[in-house]
């Protein structure tokens, strides 16, 4: 696994509750400590940015925390429990927003380059799954994949399989490996068409490979797609048994790793400070007041939960926790895997996820799992737009239920220098997370945050320290 220095529990130099000072001149106040929050605090941190994190809640992650001990999951959505076969609460580290990490995505790739690896501690997640027609299937990356998978019919799997030829030899640079393909004009639904795939192939190429979560894809220039699915049969090449991995401990020890960067580099934290008023002057922060206290910056970024009236809802997502004694079925008794559920499959204008984790990786009791289904919600019952996924983990320990809306900034930032972050989407990876550190961070500075780029800036922080 990727190396680290263990549990980053209580690791930044942290301040808390009224008695902190705060009253100085920063260029950066970041308040929340979500992931995106923090990957931006360290970053600022590293770039010689004086920096000041404020959270209201006395603990780490925001909307992307880790809730420990298993009480306090019970706690926090009002069930009665836990009952005594669920083991030691404190052997329990639930997140509330489930997300794996490309082995050779942008957020690893960052991780990497901040070094903030020496924190964590990663594991291999066992297995890759998609669905069709009431089961699940492994992912066929592979030449022998595509030749023996059942998901595949007998016409199917010859040609998917030249498909997967073409992509491993596929560079962008090299017009040789393009087999006369114009990837900047010729649109994804003509590359499936040249290689005679049909819809039952392409809905899983597009949806568990690609990982978008909508066709829209299939009328755009084919180059992203094809660099997306290179990316996904890369990571699944460095790793064999699936394309992600996991934090040992659960999500919440990203966030507090980054939050070790910052205070490493001179940034302060405050967790338990309420923020009682944004100070504006001529349009533009100026600072942030709490509790007597006023601390003066000329940047401030911060999640939706902040500035209200800043925001806009665009939809709704369904997050549904589940705990299990058994690991889920057809998945050759993995202890953690993805699930997609394509959205032609169940009639839907979106996907359906299915992450699941278990003991191995510290988050659960010892043969207990936590598989955790999210979508975006499309009707007005979205219980009921989860019920594939349910059946797929059947029989149910404990279930926990979370609709939570979605909100976008109104603004860029660039005319008051407030720049305010997503929130978290219903997808299981981290790569539209990157995509918004970048946009936020490009918006601050006027400079491009290319992840990709990172790794052949500084070769000497790329090491393969994975078991």
């Amino acid at each position: 696994m990727l190396c680290g220095g263990g549990k980053a529990h209580g690791a930044a130099d942290v301040t808390e509750g009224p008695d902190s000072g705060m009253e100085e001149e920063y260029d950066v106040i970041v308040l929340g400590t979500g992931l995106k929050e923090c990957v931006l605090s360290g970053i600022m941190s590293v770039n010689g940015k004086k920096v000041l994190h404020i959270d209201r809640n006395n603990y780490y992650g925001g909307e992307t925390a880790t809730i420990t001990p298993l009480e306090e999951l019970y706690r926090r959505f009002n069930v009665i429990g836990p009952p005594e076969p669920m083991g030691r609460g404190r052997e329990w580290n639930v997140d509330l927003v489930p997300k794996f990490l490309l082995a050779n995505g942008q957020l690893v790739k960052i991780l990497l380059y901040t070094e903030v690896t020496r924190y964590i501690d990663f594991k291999v997640v066992d297995g890759s799954y998609v669905y069709r027609a009431g089961r699940i299937y492994k992912v066929p990356c592979t030449e022998e994949e595509a030749l023996v998978s059942d998901l595949l019919g007998m016409f199917d799997k010859r040609r998917y399989r030249k498909f997967l030829l073409f992509v491993a030899n596929f560079n962008e640079h090299d017009v040789k490996t393009h087999q006369d393909i114009d990837v900047k004009r010729m649109n994804m639904r003509e590359v499936y068409r040249r290689f005679d795939l049909s819809p039952d192939v392409t809905s899983f190429i597009g949806h568990a490979l690609a990982l978008y979560r909508n066709d829209d894809y299939l009328d755009l220039p084919c180059l992203e797609t094809m660099n997306r699915i290179k990316l996904y049969c890369d990571c699944l090449a460095k790793y064999t048994k699936s394309p992600y991995l996991y934090p040992l401990y659960g999500l919440g020890e990203l966030p507090q790793g980054f939050a070790r960067l910052s205070a490493l580099y001179g940034g302060m934290y405050m967790l338990n400070k309420p923020v009682d008023e944004i100070l504006m002057e001529k349009g533009k922060v100026v600072g942030v007041k709490s509790q007597g206290e006023i601390a003066h910056c000329k940047q401030l970024i911060c999640d939706p939960s902040y500035v209200p009236d800043q925001v806009k809802k665009v939809g709704r997502v369904i997050r549904v926790i589940c705990i299990l004694s058994h690991p889920i079925r057809n998945t050759n008794e993995c202890t953690s895997c993805q699930i997609i559920i394509p959205q032609s499959q169940v009639n839907r204008k979106s996907d359906i996820y299915v992450c699941m984790v278990s003991c191995s990786h510290c988050v659960a009791s010892d043969g207990k799992y936590v598989a955790i289904i999210s979508t975006t919600v499309e009707t007005e019952n979205p219980e009921s737009e989860i019920q594939p996924a349910l059946e797929l983990l059947e029989p149910v320990d404990q279930k926990f239920i979370a609709i939570s809306d979605q909100y976008v900034p109104k603004h860029d930032g660039m005319k008051n220098q407030i720049f305010i972050s997503r929130t978290y989407d219903a997808t299981t990876y981290f790569e539209t997370t990157c995509d918004d550190i970048k946009g936020i961070f490009q918006r601050m500075t006027g400079a491009s945050l290319d992840f990709k780029d990172m790794m052949s800036a500084n070769p000497e922080t790329e090491r393969d320290d994975t078991e």
